[in-house]
């Protein structure tokens, strides 16, 4: 029998929706009995997220291994956090026993310009994990400002714009909604 393809997606833009995207095709391979691993780049565990909540009720475990925005810790803080972050992906890119494996904020992380990450989160390895990851293997990254080199390897690139947002009027995150 033939190992099927895994593919590659990919959410970006600067619209809302790409975390939620990734979210709806992690369902989707819940329901149909795939092994999903999902991890988070940028958001920390510090933080409570309704998606972290809902997906451990479905037994899906979702390692959030950032420390939040760039400006509220210190590069150095950042730096550490990205390459601790970058083994473990690196690692689950490996892993033969997963089918569906979401990387949720990895562009926004490959995308810093704040301080330097490429000696801790290099582009060329990640693309090098990306094709050598097992060939049943589908992936999901999501985040703005995707590099070119990962718009060309995906499969598929659906880029979310932003038409009109509610922040626009002053209203602030809406837990349920954003969180």
């Amino acid at each position: 029998m033939a190992v099927k393809r895994g593919l590659f997606l990919m959410y970006t833009g600067d619209g809302k929706g790409k975390t939620t995207a990734s979210l709806g095709v992690t369902l989707r391979a819940i329901g149909r009995g795939l092994n999903v691993r999902y991890m988070q780049f940028i958001k920390s565990p510090e933080r409570t997220y309704g998606e972290k909540i809902a997906l451990k009720k479905l037994g899906v475990e979702m390692e959030q291994m950032g420390i939040g925005f760039t400006w509220t810790k210190t590069p150095e803080e950042h730096r550490e956090a990205l390459q601790i972050a970058w083994a473990k992906a690196k690692a689950a890119l490996a892993d033969e026993s997963i089918d569906l494996l979401v990387l949720d904020e990895l562009n926004n992380a490959l995308a810093i310009t704040k301080f330097p990450i490429d000696d801790v989160l290099p582009l060329a390895e990640v693309i090098e994990a990306i094709q050598n990851r097992p060939a049943g293997m589908h992936l999901v990254i999501t985040g703005r400002s995707a590099k070119q080199q990962l718009i060309d390897l995906a499969d598929l690139v659906s880029t979310i714009e932003a038409t009109k947002h509610y922040y626009e009027e002053g209203i602030p995150a809406v837990k349920g909604l954003e969180f």
